[in-house]
């Protein structure tokens, strides 16, 4: 079968499932999360403080790039620039970038440079939004901090102007910085959407200048169409949600997808939210997605200083551990053939099937349609032979395959997962 380009691109995408995504900027300082601007209309003249003042002195990227791996992510997205208009990243269109800060450095290039070292795919995230930029809308804008302001109404603007400095800066970013693994656009609302941005002929410089790399679909179209528009993406990114059934297109084709999940509340890093997702959420909310042939994309905020927060670094921690031991049931795993059992969620890989027990329940665990399909039971943690012997009362159910787990509690709290080998791959 012949791939199409974007199914030939999207490969080491729907095999690697896990990434990290950092949102990191001025936003910092504040320390109310990343809309702090928006939300309490900010003038940017009130914002400068935080340019002036921006020295992330432990801005260690190496160490982000070995928290990733050791939590199992196998690439990273970060903000090269948020809707504040700020640029981590050294932008020859602009001023407002942290080389012009007391940082003084590219810091885009040392993430880059580290992640990659690290053997992690690289992305980044471009807000097509600019609260900054004095031809990007304010008055009368649903989100600008200036929306309200009298003064912004009649202000001369050329947003034609605005969309060459956002293309100019798309294609610095695909341009100075190697191989970049996934453009992360963010967002299209309202008639700021599709063409408002001149979609097609951005993705089309992009594609030029780096044909695999991956776009989501936030500039807008429609991703699900039987023939989707050139801009509409390379993967749908619901936000704070894990899709009830995936995502699939009108026709009823696999779409892939990603869902971008924060660990507290906040995108950015906000010095009061210390109310975090566990580790056994975010294992079963990883399995919920590749279930449903999706990724997830979880979510730091470091800190003014550059430190990602002791909170997050433990809760990967930990969900590291669990993906050292059973990471065979994620990577290059997607949906299986068979409905969502009772007790918690299957994945499969060939004729690899991971049946992933989330509820312990009493007696043996029933698993529909699997009698006779079983060359091999193990538990995937440490390799363990599993029992899946028909107990002698359960003549009624014919269909089933029984697993005997000896114990009242199951193996791992998180997620007890069985490697189950098939004798076909149906």
């Amino acid at each position: 079968m012949t791939l199409t380009a974007r199914e030939q691109r999207i490969q080491w995408f729907n095999h690697d499932r896990f990434g990290m995504f950092i949102h990191w900027g001025l936003y910092a300082i504040p320390a109310r999360g990343e809309w702090v601007r928006s939300f309490e209309r900010i003038p940017v003249e009130d914002y400068e403080k935080y340019f002036n003042s921006f020295n992330p002195v432990n801005y260690d990227p190496k160490a982000w790039a070995k928290a990733a791996k050791a939590a199992g992510m196998k690439y990273a997205v970060m903000t090269t620039k948020h809707h504040d208009g700020f640029c981590l990243f050294d932008s020859a269109l602009t001023d407002y970038k942290a080389t012009n800060t007391p940082a003084g450095r590219d810091l885009i290039r040392e993430y880059a440079d580290a992640f990659r070292a690290e053997g992690l795919k690289v992305g980044f995230y471009y807000s097509i939004i600019d609260w900054h930029h004095p031809d990007y809308p304010a008055y009368g804008d649903r989100q600008h901090p200036m929306r309200d302001n009298a003064e912004f109404k009649d202000r001369p603007q050329d947003f034609n102007r605005y969309l060459d400095y956002m293309h100019g800066q798309v294609k610095e970013l695909l341009t100075n910085y190697g191989t970049i693994d996934v453009l992360w656009f963010d967002f299209s609302y309202e008639d700021m959407t599709g063409e408002k941005w001149k979609a097609t002929e951005l993705v089309k410089m992009i594609r030029e200048l780096q044909p695999n790399v991956l776009i989501d679909n936030r500039l807008g179209g429609n991703i699900k169409a039987r023939e989707p528009e050139i801009y509409a993406g390379d993967f749908a990114s619901p936000e704070q949600l894990l899709p009830p059934h995936g995502i699939v297109n009108e026709d009823g084709k696999p779409l892939p997808w990603e869902a971008c999940i924060t660990l507290n509340h906040h995108w950015g890093y906000h010095a009061h939210d210390r109310d975090y997702k566990t580790p056994k959420q975010v294992v079963r909310g990883l399995v919920e997605c590749v279930s449903k042939n999706g990724n997830m994309l979880l979510n730091v905020g470091p800190n003014a200083k550059g430190e990602i927060p002791q909170l997050s670094l433990d809760v990967l921690g930990e969900v590291g551990a669990w993906m050292r031991a059973n990471g065979d049931s994620i990577y290059g795993c997607g949906a299986a053939a068979l409905s969502k059992p009772e007790w918690g969620r299957y994945t499969q890989k060939g004729n690899k099937l991971y049946a992933h027990i989330l509820d312990r329940g009493i007696g043996p665990i029933a698993l529909q349609g699997l009698n006779g399909r079983v060359k091999e039971a193990r538990l995937l943690a440490d390799g363990a032979e599993v029992n899946i012997q028909t107990p002698w009362n359960a003549v009624d159910y014919p269909d089933y395959l029984f697993v005997n787990i000896p114990t009242a509690q199951l193996p791992d709290d998180f997620n007890t997962v069985i490697e189950l080998t098939l004798e076909d791959a149906e």
